[in-house]
């Protein structure tokens, strides 16, 4: 595994990085009911969070059709998409490695909001991120029984409609505890399936791009088996 693939994404790429999944979607094309995969940063952290700490390893061939959702990039070269991919791999392996810590590093990237001079912490898109992450693979997380399924509540709430309703009839300081609850939770998920068969595959990823860009009928990064061309360059 190569250094640079295990180096955190500094301020810089992380903005370079919500920037690309909040603006690829073409509007043109766009029809309602459209899956838009996931658009931004902290929809992509709980996406990440959830396959890192999850039952099963998952590829990146099944992992990168659900944030394209159903408008793919399209590449204008191959080194367009090296560069969003190895953006992508450098941070779920910050997500696993900070999963893995000792002392529990893991900070989930929840957005903030300003009203009134006040700031507001706002988890829904981590949430849902999360969740899709989950949905990637349900009946392994429906293995976790009641104990996954209690764990997920306070990620569950702030995820959908039938959530959202339940948080409108509660008090702020009910939702700010609900909100700080998130982080033991994913800790506890994480312990819970760490101790199952077979988690030890879940790790940090090394995939890359061919090293030579022109070879484009080498097996492509995403690990679907398929040519560079034929598969994630269009």
């Amino acid at each position: 595994m190569t250094e640079e693939l295990m180096e955190p994404l500094d301020d810089d790429e992380l903005s370079e990085l919500d920037h690309f999944l909040l603006e690829r979607l073409d509007e043109s094309t766009y029809y309602e009911g459209q899956d838009e995969g996931l658009l931004g940063l902290s929809e992509l952290d709980g996406f990440f969070t959830a396959i890192a700490s999850g039952p099963e390893l998952i590829l990146a061939s099944e992992w990168l059709p659900a944030i394209w959702g159903d408008q793919d990039p399209v590449w204008e070269t191959p080194a367009a998409f090296e560069r969003i991919f190895q953006l992508l791999t450098r941070h779920y392996n910050g997500v696993v490695n900070a999963l893995m810590a000792p002392d529990f590093e893991f900070e989930p990237m929840f957005n903030e909001r300003e009203v009134d001079g006040e700031r507001y912490t706002i988890v829904d898109e981590w949430c849902v991120g999360y969740m899709r992450g989950v949905s990637l693979c349900p009946e392994a997380w429906d293995g976790g029984g009641d104990t996954v399924f209690e764990l997920l509540q306070p990620i569950l709430l702030f995820s959908g409609e039938p959530g959202w309703e339940v948080l409108d009839d509660l008090d702020d300081e009910t939702v700010s505890e609900l909100q700080a609850a998130i982080p033991d939770a994913v800790r506890d998920i994480h312990r819970f399936w760490l101790n199952r068969q077979g988690y030890s595959e879940i790790g940090p990823i090394a995939v890359n791009a061919p090293e030579d860009l022109r070879d484009l009928d080498a097996p492509c990064a995403c690990g679907s088996g398929k040519p560079y061309r034929k598969c994630c360059l269009h």
